[in-house]
């Protein structure tokens, strides 16, 4: 892996507070080292690892990406109630669900209006309003 990558995924884990261990340091070079956003699966990050040629198992795949979201560089996408992919694009925008390839893609933001939410409960706020809409080849 480049050093431009290297630099790119320490500066990441910077922004999150995150100390640059060597499996953090991988992972993060893998999901933002050439500076494009991405939608991952534990399962597909995993196999970019393995490719790298480094030694990460999945459990410490799931682990680490946790981190990531509760430091915020990471939004989790929940497809189905079971299926979660992880995007490092962290601003509030929409996404598109291809049924047939199971792939998440941005959707455009500007094409999108909630004109209404309903009230959170007593004690709550909306943290964040996640879009998936579902797309099937005809």
């Amino acid at each position: 892996m480049g050093s431009m990558a290297m630099d790119r995924g320490t500066q990441w884990l910077a922004r999150g507070g995150l100390r640059p261990t060597r499996q953090r340091l991988l992972l993060a070079s893998l999901l933002v080292g050439d500076g494009k956003d991405r939608h991952v699966t534990a399962e597909s990050l995993y196999a970019l690892s393995v490719g790298s040629g480094e030694r990460v198992s999945l459990a410490t795949v799931y682990n680490t990406l946790r981190a990531f979201c509760a430091a915020g560089l990471v939004n989790e996408v929940v497809v189905d109630g079971s299926k979660s992919y992880f995007d490092t694009r962290i601003d509030d925008h929409p996404h598109f669900f291809w049924e047939d390839s199971a792939e998440l893609t941005d959707a455009p933001k500007d094409q999108l209006e909630i004109i209404n939410l309903p009230d959170a409960p007593e004690g709550t706020e909306i943290s964040r309003v996640d879009v998936v809409i579902r797309l099937r080849r005809t």
